[in-house]
């Protein structure tokens, strides 16, 4: 899953998307309003965490933008103000939850997982295609011959592939959805770890397999 954070305290955005890619998943992080409104209007997220104190816009400002333009991305607000009335003005806006600092960043995660349940389109915590099972609250990628767990990255692109069977997922779309929108990551990267993915679904006897089209993508297939 991908998510967008802005935050404008650079050593708490710092903590924050380190605690979020140790969950697995995977974020772009951004320190004012403009930017998380540009982000936000221009990719897809599962789930927005907005401070509602930034310079340019404030949290509130940005969500309503986006909420006037119809995205219905889930969006959990913070903010060092507890005062009922901003908590009202936060979820009248359009906020889907409100987190008031200081905070346990354990909190903050359960908030999340919360959140991106209940979005439009629900996905079950056990995804599954042919014999292989991914476990998406520990990682865990199994069948009855065995199992792994994913690191990351691995994670995360098997995820997209179960999410989307049968369709083909670009090398483009694995990076900006996984390595993030700014990343100057090598996109060789991405054949690296279908590799290595490639090789943990043999070790585990899978009926599934991952197909490259040529300039194209990657799609999950089952073995004829």
């Amino acid at each position: 899953m991908k998510l967008l954070l802005a935050e404008d305290e650079k050593e708490l955005s710092n903590a924050l998307v380190a605690v979020m890619k140790h969950n697995n998943y995977s974020v772009d992080a951004v320190y004012d309003g403009k930017d998380a409104l540009d982000y936000a209007m221009n990719e897809e997220y599962d789930g927005i965490v907005l401070d509602i104190m930034m310079p340019k816009l404030n949290g509130i400002e940005v969500l309503t933008e986006l909420r006037k333009n119809h995205k219905s991305t889930p969006v959990l607000l913070l903010t060092a103000k507890a005062e009922v009335q901003d908590r009202i003005s936060g979820l009248d806006a359009g906020a889907d939850d409100y987190l008031p600092k200081p905070f346990a960043t354990g909190e903050l995660m359960a908030r999340i997982r919360a959140m991106t349940r209940r979005k439009a389109h629900f996905t079950p915590n056990i995804l599954q295609m042919g014999n292989i099972k991914l476990n998406r609250e520990n990682f865990e990628l199994y069948s009855d011959g065995g199992s792994f767990r994913l690191g990351n990255k691995e994670f995360q692109m098997l995820e997209m592939l179960m999410n989307n069977p049968h369709c083909v997922i670009s090398t483009n779309q694995f990076m900006e959805r996984i390595w993030g929108y700014d990343s100057e990551t090598e996109i060789n990267v991405i054949w690296v770890y279908i590799s290595y993915l490639r090789k943990k679904l043999t070790a585990i006897g899978a009926d599934v397999e991952i197909k490259a089209s040529r300039g194209v993508g990657y799609t999950l297939e089952e073995i004829k």
